[in-house]
């Protein structure tokens, strides 16, 4: 059997006879088939002819696959393919079965298109993290005018299930958190070049499976903290509507946490955390903010303002006026503004 040589300058010894375009486009068609213990295996070529800038990606062996399969340490998670695509000008894969593993490619640069399932279509820009599971059918492509750039690796095993559905990383494009893209792109590098020199060491492939599972549990956990972070700015924001929109009466701690959908205690807490105040220190100090505008633009007495604030007595509001801005009412008029 012949084994063809891994090498390019091995490659274009043996066949300096051909022309140097000839013999690069011959490569670009070859698998590489190398001679192992356990048999023939092979990896698909480094470059091939879409016009990439840059390829550099592996594909395990399916007899490989069938060892980490079954192997006490990967069966559960485990890379099966992995890749970078830089300015993948063409680029184009279909699999109207789905593919056996489940998908993950996060764009750097450019902008793709992703359809999944034969309905739903997306657009993948930079940051973006999509995440195909196995079985469903899809079709991705790079844009014509502004090709992607992608990280993307393949993933087995019953965890990296659990894992895309505990997070649900399928749901939409995720966008990666800054906090975790540099790690995200170097555990990539890190595992595709782990891969590339010891395919065949089942150390390696323990390694590389701890690293994505390290990495699937930070993208998840990251993704999550900046989705509580979301729904906690929404729950500020609408307790803080609740109040403008209440400024000239009293309101309860009971109904603004009612109003929100928060527990009396979460509300305090989130508002001590976010604001440095209770719920109802900031009410009290959004009135005087009130009270202040009232003073510098409109020629209302001291007591006419106080009402409008939902304070009926204009002595208490003088006081806390005081306290809060600095100045009695009166005084605060008399500065000049501006």
């Amino acid at each position: 059997m012949v084994v063809i040589p891994l090498h390019r300058h091995l490659f274009f010894t043996l066949y300096r006879t051909i022309p140097i375009d000839v013999a690069r486009v011959m490569l670009d068609d070859i698998l590489i088939k190398i001679e192992s213990p356990k048999g023939m295996a092979y990896m698909t070529s480094i470059h091939k002819k879409e016009g990439f800038r840059e390829q550099r990606y592996f594909i395990l062996p399916e007899y490989m696959q069938n060892e980490l399969a079954a192997a006490e340490l990967t069966r559960q998670l485990f890379v099966s393919d992995i890749g970078v695509f830089l300015q993948a000008k063409h680029h184009h894969r279909a699999r109207p079965e789905g593919a056996d593993a489940h998908i993950f490619i996060y764009c750097v640069e450019g902008e793709g298109i992703v359809e999944r399932d034969g309905q739903e279509t997306v657009h993948l820009r930079p940051g973006n993290l999509i995440v195909i599971p196995a079985g469903v059918p899809h079709q991705y492509w790079a844009s014509d005018p502004n090709p992607w750039s992608i990280y993307w690796f393949h993933v087995k095993g019953d965890h990296a299930e659990q894992f895309i559905r505990l997070y649900e990383l399928d749901r939409e494009p995720r966008q990666l958190p800054r906090s975790i893209v540099s790690e995200f792109i170097a555990r990539i590098d890190h595992s595709l070049a782990m891969m590339t020199a010891r395919p065949f060491s089942i150390h390696t492939h323990v390694h590389i499976s701890q690293t994505i599972r390290w990495l699937l549990s930070s993208i998840g956990h990251e993704l999550m903290h900046v989705s509580q972070d979301t729904r906690r700015g929404a729950h500020l924001d609408h307790a803080i509507r609740y109040m403008n929109e209440h400024i000239a009466t009293s309101i309860r701690l009971p109904d603004l946490a009612s109003y929100t959908g928060l527990s009396k205690q979460h509300l305090s807490h989130l508002f001590n955390k976010e604001t440095g105040f209770s719920p109802i220190d900031y009410f009290l100090r959004m009135k005087m903010q009130h009270a202040a505008i009232m003073l510098d633009l409109t020629d209302l007495t001291v007591k006419e303002i106080a009402a409008a604030i939902g304070i009926n007595d204009p002595y208490y509001f003088s006081r806390m006026f005081k306290k809060l801005i600095g100045h009695s009412p009166t005084e605060y008029r008399k500065i000049p503004k501006g």
